[in-house]
């Protein structure tokens, strides 16, 4: 069975009860979590012209991703706390989240990735892509996808969330 879970979050209220889900089952199997919040780099050129060139805006910008980071992977340590199962938490700097997550999940020794999927449908999954898809497309690591219930075409309206 698993012993090692990697709990990546990108802070979303969706993402929160993953991040719980996820616990919970640790917990029921008696392995440990890593968090991990991937912020962006700011080596982006993308986010210079954002600023306009100006450096005081974009190192407000990356104190502000770095604070929330820190808020983020607190909380997971926060919850596996209570729940009594042991954890580390990490923010890593990167420009690709999902390949950051799967690095992290390899370097950390992580037998098993728990991660929220937004159920983006259509144009939108298409243009804004997938985090989750592309963790499950490139991770030689498994992949457990939590689903919220109201997210699953189908489901009964109360039904509670949980990994599907």
């Amino acid at each position: 069975m698993y012993k090692h879970i990697l709990l990546p979050t990108d802070g979303s209220p969706l993402s929160e009860r993953a991040v719980e889900s996820g616990i919970e089952f640790a917990k029921a199997i008696g392995a440990r979590v890593t968090g991990l919040h991937v912020t962006p780099s700011f080596r982006a050129t993308l986010l210079k012209g954002w600023a306009h060139g100006a450096s005081k805006p974009r190192a407000r910008l990356k104190a502000m991703f770095n604070e929330h980071a820190k808020q983020y992977v607190a909380q997971i340590e926060q919850t596996a706390a209570r729940a009594g199962v042991r954890s580390q938490c990490f923010c890593i700097a990167g420009d690709s989240p999902y390949a950051d997550i799967i690095k992290t999940a390899r370097n950390k020794g992580c037998d098993l990735i728990y991660m929220a999927s937004h159920g983006k449908k259509g144009v939108s999954a298409v243009v804004l892509g997938s985090e989750t898809v592309k963790v499950i497309t490139h991770s030689p690591v498994p992949v457990l996808v939590h689903r919220e219930a109201s997210l699953v075409k189908g489901a009964s309206p109360s039904a509670k969330g949980g990994a599907r």
